[in-house]
């Protein structure tokens, strides 16, 4: 009897770098913070679609465009994006590849990031700047759900490779990444304090 996987989906999930995440992270810590009471468009926004948290995701999403900071950001994550491509076999056909997005998310005790994904790119993902105690996980969905119709429940001692989810811990210094298709969520954050983290997405051009 021969049983292989096939069309598996693979979540890249590692150090942002080997050492000085501490000082790096708290430069960025200070700049988010900075961006959010600079940011009076994104509060207004945050207010009607992102209820008791704060993005810049529709006002300041181009942030490694304006800040050196943010640019050194994008410098390290690249690098990682271009192991990840690999990892997937991916063909670019000589095109580059190139960071179009990047924002700030900060969340306060009770803030939901409801389920979503991140249409027009390619590869998306988060690094993770301050994430106290009992901060929520980023919660994955198989992308075949809405397809197994009829199939039954998964055992109780399901096997990793065949559960319906997938959480990885928010842990400040690491760095998340996942093709863009794929569902996510981030539950309400159980932590008297802010979990602050930068999302982002890639293009091939």
């Amino acid at each position: 009897m021969t049983i292989r996987p096939w069309f598996p989906t693979f979540i890249y999930y590692a150090d942002l770098q080997p050492k000085g995440a501490a000082v790096f992270n708290r430069e960025l810590w200070e700049e988010c913070l900075q961006i959010r009471d600079y940011d009076r468009e994104g509060q207004r926004w945050s207010k009607n679609s992102y209820p008791g948290g704060y993005t810049s995701y529709a006002s300041m999403a181009n942030l490694h465009k304006l800040s050196s900071t943010f640019m050194d950001l994008e410098a390290k994550i690249t690098k990682h994006v271009h192991k990840y491509i690999r990892h997937l076999d991916m063909d670019l056909r000589g095109k580059k590849v190139e960071m179009t997005d990047c924002w700030v998310n900060i969340m306060p005790k009770q803030v939901v990031h409801s389920l979503h994904l991140h249409p027009l790119s390619f590869i998306s993902g988060t690094y993770y700047v301050r994430t106290p105690r009992n901060a929520s996980a980023i919660k994955f969905e198989d992308p075949r759900l809405s397809k197994f119709m009829a199939a039954p429940p998964k055992r109780a001692d399901c096997r990793p490779v065949n559960q319906t989810h997938a959480k990885y811990k928010a842990e400040a210094g690491k760095l998340i990444l996942f093709e863009s298709w794929l569902r996510h969520e981030v539950s309400a954050n159980q932590s008297e304090e802010e979990r602050i983290s930068i999302s982002f997405n890639y293009d091939w051009r």
